[in-house]
């Protein structure tokens, strides 16, 4: 009895150390793993120019008047938000790949909620969301002998040019390779930029080291046209090529050059029912002002985080870096020669605050003008997530999106449910053995207490339990076991005390007795192994 006990004390202690050791793994490998790394690409971080603290500035309250807020977890979370087509998600620079869940959580945010992202990569964390509008990300440097900008911050100046800095010039709501020769070449006014109407024009925009994109129309784009509108909103040149092999080598046939590589694609799924405040005289559907209206989903892919740094974002900033506004005089690679007037680069804050303007519909006559005209109805989300976090943050972190995975997702929610419950059955059927050597397994009956067995029954069940350890060593089936003579089964135990066990009709057994016989038979199973 107390070797019993000292048993269960001990698979007790074992149980609770394993959990001990597992809660302690989950935060300390959070930790490990974020140790000697910073953040970047962070909107809360300041000062450096690798973040997004300028952009942040720019289009809260003090700027362009959004509403900021942040994810910290996972962006599986957008389905969830209120007003999601109000809300535009921000994805910039994504560190931990966006896995299958997360992807599709944002590809029903846009296509089914009306809600709005960009996503901002020069490497393939991004795929497994772009390949769910056919896009792809090649992951590799992108080289354009005929767009790339000078930096001027170098003795003698300018510095040795580099084909990773490229330029573009980006139309907003237009694809560039279908835009009239006139609208092409035609730089967006000061007019239309104050009042966010930057149509049939192009703004200069400058990427550091982005990657290509390529597009890939799918089948359905045939059948329902439609559904979606696809614009490629900047491109490089015919010439730019992906160096693959790290060479800068344009000869090489092994770095690919198809010649029509995209910077900036975006895709619009026009007609999405949504639940706003609607334009009075509409009639409300669900009781006051509110009713049904129609939105459009957006998303736009870029192919590089660092145009949206601090770095690009302001001229200004650039300015200190050796960026200039002009590329007056330099032949060859000037995007002053592609579009001829209002052609200088203001930094791409410009540009990209016309395109977030854009794609929240702040034209959309359907919705009330209460709601449309007053910037702060509208949310800018920054995905924190895909972040290098802080040392102590990164375990929280990573649970908040451990659970976050777990209940969104419907078989892993139900798979954590059916385990909970098969460990609370495990739980209620460990009992403690007391008198009764032997387990009463009935899963009819797992919460009531065995039934005292009858000790002129024991010498009995050690019988029959060294009968079976003798048929299942040798293989033998039941009838096999009954048509053997007593002298071959003697043959086979071998041991003497288990023989006269086995077939004494006139030795008498005492409990302690037949624990040690029952100790001599598990060994028994052990020593004749074969």
């Amino acid at each position: 009895m107390a070797d019993e006990g000292k048993r269960e004390i001990q698979f007790s202690t074992y149980i609770i150390g394993s959990i001990a050791i597992t809660a302690v793994l989950l935060l300390l490998l959070p930790m490990l793993f974020v140790m000697g790394k910073s953040t970047a690409y962070s909107a809360y971080e300041e000062e450096e120019l690798y973040q997004l603290s300028d952009m942040r500035g720019s289009l809260n309250d003090d700027g362009d008047g959004y509403f900021i807020a942040n994810t910290m977890s996972t962006p599986m979370l957008v389905n969830d938000w209120k007003d999601p087509h109000r809300t535009m998600l921000l994805i910039i620079a994504p560190e931990k790949p966006i896995d299958e869940t997360e992807a599709g959580a944002i590809y029903d945010f846009v296509t089914e909620k009306g809600g709005k992202v960009i996503v901002a990569a020069d490497g393939t964390n991004a795929n497994r969301l772009a390949t769910k509008f056919g896009v792809t990300f090649f992951g590799h440097p992108l080289n354009d002998e005929n767009q790339h900008w000078l930096e001027y911050d170098c003795d003698p100046s300018p510095c040795y040019p580099s084909w990773q800095n490229v330029w573009s010039v980006a139309a907003v709501e237009e694809d560039v390779n279908e835009m009239q020769a006139g609208a092409a070449s035609k730089g967006c006014s000061e007019f239309q930029i104050v009042n966010q109407n930057p149509v049939s024009c192009r703004i200069p925009l400058m990427f550091r080291s982005p990657t290509g994109m390529k597009f890939e129309p799918s089948l359905r784009d045939t059948t329902h046209p439609e559904e979606r509108d696809v614009k490629v909103l900047a491109r490089a040149s015919s010439s730019a090529f992906i160096d693959l092999m790290g060479d800068g080598d344009a000869s090489n046939p092994l770095n690919p050059a198809p010649g029509d590589l995209s910077l900036m694609i975006r895709f619009d799924y026009p007609n999405i029912t949504a639940y706003d405040q609607i334009r009075s005289g509409q009639g409300g559907l669900v009781g006051g002002d509110i009713g049904e209206m129609r939105v459009t989903g957006s998303i736009v892919f870029v192919s590089d985080e660092e145009a949206f740094s601090n770095r690009l974002w302001t001229d200004e900033v650039a300015a200190g870096t050796g960026i200039s506004q002009s590329c007056e005089g330099v032949v060859g690679s000037c995007w002053m020669q592609e579009i001829h007037d209002n052609n200088e680069w203001r930094g791409n804050q410009v540009y990209y605050e016309q395109l977030i303007h854009s794609m929240m519909e702040h034209d959309n006559l359907e919705l009330s003008g209460e709601i449309r005209n007053d910037v702060s109805n509208f949310q800018v989300v920054f995905d924190e997530s895909r972040h290098i976090t802080g040392l102590v943050s990164a375990p929280f972190v990573e649970s908040m999106g451990t659970v976050v995975l777990l209940t969104s997702n419907d078989f892993l929610k139900w798979l954590v449910v059916l385990n909970v419950g098969l460990l609370l059955l495990v739980a209620m059927m460990v009992v403690p053995e007391k008198e009764n050597w032997r387990h009463v397994f009935d899963l009819t009956r797992f919460n009531q207490r065995p039934v005292k067995l009858d000790p002129s029954t024991y010498r009995l069940r050690v019988q029959q339990a060294l009968f079976t350890k003798i048929r299942v060593h040798h293989d033998l089936t039941r009838d096999q076991m009954a048509s053997k003579p007593p002298s071959d089964i003697q043959s086979m135990i071998g041991d003497p005390r288990l023989v006269e066990l086995a077939y004494s009709k006139s030795k008498t057994y005492s409990p302690q007795e037949l624990r040690k016989l029952m100790q001599a038979i598990r060994r028994w199973g052990k020593s004749n192994r074969k």
